[in-house]
Parts: structure tokens; C-alpha cells; sequence
């Protein structure tokens, strides 16, 4: 598992760079540019919105006397996904809005338990 990671993690830039040059040569350098700057401000935004919930649904919890687990899981997703949303490239933005969609971080949570 650790090598597939480290592999992965090689492996980004030159994905992320082979997607810039096609997507530009598509839609140009000045859409390309626009779309990842639109991607990381829209994806933030997102990401902020819903780590607050997360916030105060884990605030309630604790208030009750419970252990929000699973919240804090989801919020370390979140800041995965913000990461990916700050790095420029389309594959890490589609990685980092797959990541917002609660669906999947609550599978991912329950696959790593």
C-alpha cells in the first residue's frame, strides 16, 4: 500500500502536466488558466461550507457526550480534498470534488475502519 502511494504521489506531477498541455491545447492557455483558478476558489468555498457543518454537527455530539468518530474522518477528507483543490491540475480538482460528495467520504470511512 505505502509503495502505491509513493508511486502515485510520482507519478501526479507528470499526469497533471500531460493534462495541461491537452486541455490547453483544446480550450487555450487563458481557459485552462481561468478553469483551474475558478476550480480552487469554487472548490474552497465548498469545502469551508461544508467543514463548518461538520464542525457543528461534531460540536453537537460532543455536547450529547458523544464521540463524532466519524466526523473527524470526514474532516481530515475535507482537508485532503482542500489540498487537492489548492494544487493546480485537473486530476487533483477531480479527486478533490469526488472527495466533497459525502456519499464517498462516508464509504471511504467505513472501508478504512
Amino acid at each position: 500500500m505505502g509503495l502505491l502511494i509513493l508511486l502515485a504521489i510520482l507519478a501526479t506531477p507528470f499526469v497533471e502536466i500531460a493534462t495541461f498541455i491537452w486541455v490547453g491545447a483544446e480550450f487555450g492557455i487563458l481557459p485552462t488558466l481561468a478553469a483551474i483558478v475558478l476550480t480552487a476558489f469554487v472548490g474552497i468555498a465548498i469545502v469551508r461550507w461544508q467543514g463548518l457543518g461538520l464542525v457543528r454537527q461534531s460540536r453537537e455530539m460532543m455536547a450529547r457526550g458523544e464521540v463524532p468518530a466519524r466526523h473527524m474522518a470526514e474532516g481530515m477528507l475535507l482537508a485532503l480534498a482542500g489540498l487537492l483543490l489548492l494544487i493546480p491540475g485537473f486530476v487533483t480538482d477531480a479527486i478533490g470534488f469526488a472527495l466533497l460528495t459525502p456519499p464517498l467520504r462516508h464509504g471511504l470511512y467505513t472501508l478504512l475502519q
